[in-house]
């Protein structure tokens, strides 16, 4: 997989035949066709620097590419002449290896509602049309960080209203990464961690840390803290739970955050007796704070259980809206199970036990990476114009089968007007076109820094209207 020509689709190794005549030039865009989390048809675009770093620029086709791949799809299809040899030395020998192709995008970071095109894909050698949507296979992938930093996005706007409605303030560390190990593969990992981080500094999935710092020029942008696991505690045995917790308290920093996972034999013994009798003073004496991990059970109602035993124990003040704030020296970490709806379901639940939001920080894993696919979003790019005899042409697909799948015709633009976005035809209205140059032939044309993202991911919460 190391060569570039073999980095798409089978049967787009025909396409080349299929055209009509005299096409000179294909354009192809991609949208969301809807879908999404909460009935909020809307994606947080980010991501497609990373591909574009990592697949596309630069020198990325070779002759020994071609002769490889030549011979590869011989074997594949009992024929060579599928293969379009003359292409791809044209790309060799005129462009330096370089993909003769035209991207725009709108910036990384910004919330679009669904059925708006996000990217468009052009060639700029009339003699390679296939190249557009021959690149669709790798470019379409920039669904997954997405789609990840779109639930990400959601579930921010789903917890700041909860800490609106008790009287809290909103941190970035609500909602951390437990993923790392629940993803299909390390560059799962990469993207959908960074993704993650977009919208929060919370993670344990330190390849998305490092896939910020090397594709968007970040410094380390996300944190973590000591946290013990079922196999530290059950190591020490049944009989010496107590000991286990002790220790982890001696060994971490006075002054920094520990999570405890605490539901290894009985949760409640352990917090109300261990934590709230037996460690009590060890905990209040510490500057750092523990945090509880319950990890088992029916969320909503194991995490109110929890939060009442600390309430008993260690106590706390009730805010100006009249909702419980724990003694800053404990809080709770919930991690089983979370996703969007159990969110949602553990803020009620406390809220209508009075307890404020700020007691409760979330781990959430596979439902973060992996629980979605290219269909959260109906992800697709589509061809909407080929240039043949001397003139653009409008292409379009409008099955009477599903009105879902029909997709838009012409050269497009993406505006923004009074706080609205509209994709457009080109050239049809004066408004800027938010979507600019970010590749052409084979460079990298406009790029952006993490913080850049993280802060127009911010005021997207603010200013987007649906």
């Amino acid at each position: 997989m190391e060569n570039f020509i073999l980095r798409t689709d089978a049967y787009k190794q025909t396409h080349w035949l299929q055209y009509p005549k005299g096409t000179k030039y294909v354009y192809s865009y991609l949208e969301s066709r809807g879908g999404g989390f909460a009935g909020q048809e809307r994606t947080l675009f980010f991501g497609l620097q990373m591909i574009l770093k990592k697949y596309l620029v630069g020198k990325v086709v070779t002759l020994a590419m071609i002769d490889e791949a030549e011979e590869f799809c011989a074997n594949l299809f009992g024929t060579k002449e599928y293969f379009n040899r003359a292409g791809w030395e044209r790309i060799v020998k005129i462009h330096e290896g370089r993909l003769p192709i035209y991207i725009r995008a709108v910036d990384e970071g910004t919330v679009v509602p669904s059925h708006n095109a996000l990217m468009t894909i052009e060639n700029t050698d009339p003699d390679i049309p296939f190249i557009t949507n021959f690149v669709e296979s790798i470019l379409l992938k920039v669904w997954y960080p997405t789609t990840v930093a779109s639930l990400s996005w959601e579930i921010k706007q789903l917890i700041q209203s909860f800490t609106e409605k008790t009287g809290c303030d909103f941190h970035p560390f609500f909602l951390h990464d437990f993923g790392y190990r629940g993803v299909s593969s390390e560059e799962s990992a990469e993207i959908g961690g960074a993704a993650h981080l977009v919208n929060f500094l919370g993670t344990d999935t330190l390849p998305g840390i490092c896939a910020a710092m090397k594709y968007y020029g970040s410094k380390v942008c996300g944190a973590s803290v000591m946290a013990a696991e079922h196999s530290t505690v059950t190591a020490y045995g049944p009989e010496n739970e107590t000991l286990a917790y002790r220790t982890f308290l001696e060994k971490c920093p006075q002054d920094k955050i520990i999570s405890i996972v605490s539901d290894s034999y009985d949760l409640i013994h352990a917090v109300d007796y261990i934590f709230g009798l037996q460690l009590r003073d060890q905990i209040l004496q510490r500057d750092g704070k523990l945090v509880v991990r319950p990890d088992s059970g029916d969320p909503p109602t194991i995490a109110v259980q929890t939060l009442e035993v600390l309430w008993k124990r260690f106590g706390g003040t009730t805010n100006d809206k009249g909702f419980r704030v724990l003694n800053p020296k404990v809080g709770v970490i919930y991690g089983d199970g979370i996703n969007y709806d159990s969110i949602n379901a553990i803020l009620q639940r406390m809220t209508d036990n009075k307890f404020a939001t700020s007691n409760i920080v979330f781990g959430m894993g596979g439902a973060l990476l992996q629980q979605c696919n290219r269909d959260t979003f109906k992800f697709a790019i589509k061809c909407s114009a080929i240039h043949r005899d001397m003139q653009w042409q409008p292409v379009f697909k409008k099955p009477k089968t599903d009105s879902g799948k029909n997709s838009k015709q012409g050269r497009l633009e993406l505006i923004q007007t009074d706080g609205e976005f509209k994709t457009v035809p080109m050239g049809s209205t004066k408004s800027m076109n938010l979507l600019s140059e970010v590749f052409r032939r084979g460079r990298l044309m406009k790029e952006h820094t993490f913080d850049e993202i993280r802060a127009r991911a911010t005021r997207g919460a603010k200013c987007l209207r649906v």
